[in-house]
């Protein structure tokens, strides 16, 4: 279970495992940025720019559940996303890093 909330009323956390974090570094394609660049200018939404970012959130999520059952927890509270875009040589990458703590729960 991951929540951006630090308590959840229907369970007691038992334990704070540790933060645990996920990252995720997605290339923009060479015709993704040409449109992007596009969008820029004559205004819009660039829907392969906006694939590129749900598919990112989506994955690092994902990691991060991972890294959360490799830890022993069953929940990650207080997630947050941060979104960065490393650029250089002509190239554009999205990171996306998911973070967290990882708890024990028992319901109430």
């Amino acid at each position: 279970m991951l929540t951006t909330e630090f308590a959840m009323p229907e369970y007691k956390i038992t334990q704070r495992l540790e933060i645990i974090t996920a990252e995720c570094v997605f290339g923009m394609n060479m015709f993704r940025d040409m449109f992007a660049s596009i969008r820029d200018i004559v205004g819009g939404r660039s829907s392969a720019s906006q694939k590129v970012l749900r598919d990112a959130r989506k994955t690092c999520l994902t990691e991060l559940r991972r890294e959360a059952l490799i830890a022993g927890a069953d929940a990650v509270i207080g997630v947050d996303l941060d979104y960065s875009e490393v650029s250089g040589d002509g190239k554009s990458m999205l990171m996306v890093v998911a973070s967290g703590t990882a708890v024990k729960l028992q319901a109430i």
